[in-house]
C-alpha cells in the first residue's frame, strides 16, 4: 500500500502497517460517529492473524516457522473471538466498562484526544508491534526449525490452554452470579477466588502476556539474535496491561469491600503455587 515511507515499506508486514494505520483511522472516525470506544477491543483479537497470514501468504507459505507462528496465532484469535462474542464485546452498543470509567474520569475534552492518540492509533500500533516477531521469522525464512521452536510452541500451548482454563472458570463464576441475582440470592462471594484464581488474581492477564512473551523466541531461533525491535511488542504490551489491570481493581474494589483484602493475600500476576489448598 505504501501510505507512508517507513524502513519495513515493499515487506509483507510493511504491507501490514499500512493496513494497521487505515483500520486505526477507520476504528477513530467510527468511534467518534456511534460514541463507542471498544472498536479497537473488536479488532484486537481479529488483526494478529490477519498480519500474520499476510507475512506467510506473501512467502509462499513455505517458511515452515511463520507458518506454525501463524496458526499458534489463529488458535490464539479464535479462542479470544469466541471468548469476546459471548460476553457481548461484538454487539452494537456494547462497551467495555473500563472505557466509561475513563471517559467519566478525564472529561469529554481529555477523552477525545486520549481517544485519537492511544485508544485508536496507539492501540492499533501496539497490536501490530507484539505482533511483529513474525516479521524476524520472515527474514530468517532460510533458518530451519529447531529445539527452541518446539520448545516455544510447547510453552505457547501451555499458556493458551490456561487461558481457556481461566476464561471458562470466570464465564462460569459470572453466569451463576447473574442466576443468583436474578433469583433474589445473594452469593457469599462477589468476585473470584477460586480455580486458578486462588494462585494469582490475574492468571488470564498472566497467560496473555506468556504467549507473547514467548512468541518472541521464534525471532530469536529464526536469526539467533536475542536483542531485536520485534521485542518491544511483548514489552509495551506489558507495559499497557499493568494500567489495565489496576484500573479494573480499581473498580472492583470500589464495588466489593472484600477485595482489598484479596489483593493483600494474592499476587496480581505470578502465581503463587501452594503445596496443598487451605
Amino acid at each position: 500500500m505504501n501510505l507512508i515511507p517507513h524502513p519495513l515499506t515493499g515487506t509483507p508486514f510493511g504491507t501490514a502497517l499500512d493496513l494497521c494505520l487505515i483500520l486505526a483511522a477507520l476504528a477513530w472516525l467510527v468511534s467518534v460517529l456511534t460514541r463507542d470506544y471498544s472498536w479497537v477491543d473488536r479488532l484486537w483479537t481479529l488483526c494478529p492473524p490477519v498480519y500474520c497470514v499476510m507475512v506467510a501468504a506473501a512467502l509462499g507459505f513455505g517458511s515452515r516457522r511463520v507458518n506454525l507462528m501463524t496458526l499458534l496465532i489463529v488458535l490464539w484469535a479464535a479462542r479470544l473471538t469466541f471468548n469476546a462474542v459471548r460476553k457481548g464485546a461484538f454487539r452494537p452498543g456494547h462497551e467495555d466498562y473500563r472505557w466509561i470509567a475513563v471517559r467519566e474520569k478525564l472529561g469529554p475534552v481529555r477523552f477525545q484526544l486520549l481517544n485519537v492518540t492511544f485508544v485508536s492509533f496507539g492501540q492499533m500500533l501496539l497490536i501490530w508491534l507484539f505482533t511483529s516477531p513474525v516479521h524476524q521469522a520472515a527474514q530468517w525464512s532460510g533458518t530451519p526449525l529447531g529445539w527452541l521452536d518446539f520448545t516455544t510452541a510447547g510453552l505457547f500451548l501451555v499458556l493458551f490452554v490456561g487461558e481457556a482454563v481461566a476464561d471458562e472458570q470466570m464465564w462460569r463464576f459470572q453466569q451463576d452470579k447473574k442466576r443468583r441475582i436474578a433469583a433474589g440470592k445473594e452469593g457469599a462471594q462477589p468476585f473470584m477466588t477460586s480455580g486458578l484464581f486462588r494462585y494469582c488474581r490475574h492468571p488470564n492477564y498472566f497467560c496473555e502476556l506468556g504467549m507473547w512473551w514467548v512468541l518472541y523466541l521464534f525471532a530469536v531461533s529464526a536469526s539467533g539474535e536475542w536483542l531485536h525491535w520485534t521485542g518491544l511488542g511483548f514489552i509495551l504490551l506489558t507495559a499497557l496491561f499493568i494500567p489495565s489491570m489496576r484500573l479494573t481493581e480499581s473498580i472492583s474494589a470500589a464495588k466489593y469491600p472484600g477485595y482489598r483484602d484479596y489483593q493483600a493475600s494474592m499476587p496480581a500476576l505470578i502465581p503463587r503455587l501452594r503445596l496443598r489448598d487451605r
